[in-house]
């Protein structure tokens, strides 16, 4: 039987929000966006789920803009969409019985829409929880490959007998 796909799509601007209110702030913003692009990548290199992220662009005069970024997908709403909008016409468009597709908000309303288009929902609290968690984890990781002993040159690797008759064939020649 084939592996149900998992996706996560994400507020952006919710889960920034959720972390901090000030880091909403114009000064703050790109370097903010920056920041959860970056730990999304994380997140889905631990987790295997592909990361769709979603800002809201409404108040711009620009069409619809998807661009990716550290292997997560990023997509700007359109003018006048919101990201809930965004993301209820997403997930209505690319539900299928082999895929599984959380949605990170803590918008209580846009929760019970997309679970009721057969979505599973995560608080922006929760998902800030699991990426600092799969940070952990990442670290764990990395930090056991660092301590492994290297293996050293081929040649110390080889057995004596080995090594012998590498010689013999070396010498023939």
């Amino acid at each position: 039987m084939a592996k149900r796909e998992e996706w996560l799509i994400v507020d952006g601007y919710n889960v920034i929000g959720a972390i901090s209110p000030m880091r909403l702030h114009p000064t703050y913003l790109d370097e903010e966006r920056n920041h959860l692009i970056r730990d999304l990548s994380e997140y889905q290199a631990v987790t295997g789920q592909q990361v769709i992220v979603v800002f809201d662009a409404h108040f711009t005069k620009t069409s619809e803009v998807k661009s990716k970024q550290e292997k997560v997908t990023i997509y700007y709403t359109q003018y006048d969409e919101t990201a809930d909008a965004f993301i209820e016409r997403f997930v209505k468009k690319h539900k299928n019985p082999f895929r599984v597709i959380y949605v990170a908000t803590s918008d209580q309303l846009e929760q019970r829409i997309v679970f009721g288009q057969g979505a599973y929902r995560k608080s922006a609290r929760e998902l800030i929880e699991e990426i600092e968690l799969s940070k952990n984890k990442l670290s764990k990781k990395l930090e056991i490959k660092n301590t492994k002993k290297p293996k050293g040159s081929l040649a110390e690797r080889l057995s004596d007998e080995l090594k012998k008759e590498l010689e013999k064939l070396r010498r023939k020649k």
